[in-house]
């Protein structure tokens, strides 16, 4: 996890600002300093973990598929953390409660949106900051 004062000057710098709030299950993201979407997400339920701290993305996959359950679709997955992604979800109605293996849902379009912003910017240019 990288320091305050490194995470403040990431999230100066960056085109792309996603922050999720794990206590709100809610997502803002900003892009050139302007808000363009608050909205709900799913985290990790009990007895999983969604990493906090401030992160760049270092994968981006269009349609990832999870080896790790049951080759679950993952569309517009951003990776920032191990095989921690935020990525879009069919089970759009859990949104706003934490029921996820760690992974940050969201819904595909939503997921889309955020996914083409961040490929504008590029990795350099998007911050992902995660907190309680």
């Amino acid at each position: 996890m990288l320091t305050a004062a490194i995470g403040c000057a990431a999230t100066a710098q960056a085109a792309v600002v996603v922050h999720i709030q794990l206590s709100r299950q809610v997502m803002t993201v900003e892009v050139d300093g302007q808000t363009m979407g608050n909205w709900p997400v799913s985290t990790a339920r009990p007895g999983y973990r969604t990493p906090e701290g401030t992160f760049r993305p270092y994968r981006l996959e269009v349609m990832h598929r999870s080896s790790l359950y049951e080759w679950t679709p993952m569309p517009y997955s951003i990776f920032f953390d191990g095989n921690y992604a935020i990525h879009g979800t069919g089970a759009v109605g859990q949104l706003g409660r934490p029921v996820s293996h760690g992974c940050v849902r969201l819904s595909p379009a939503n997921a889309r949106a955020l996914f083409s912003w961040v490929q504008a910017h590029g990795a350099g240019g998007t911050v992902i900051e995660i907190t309680d």
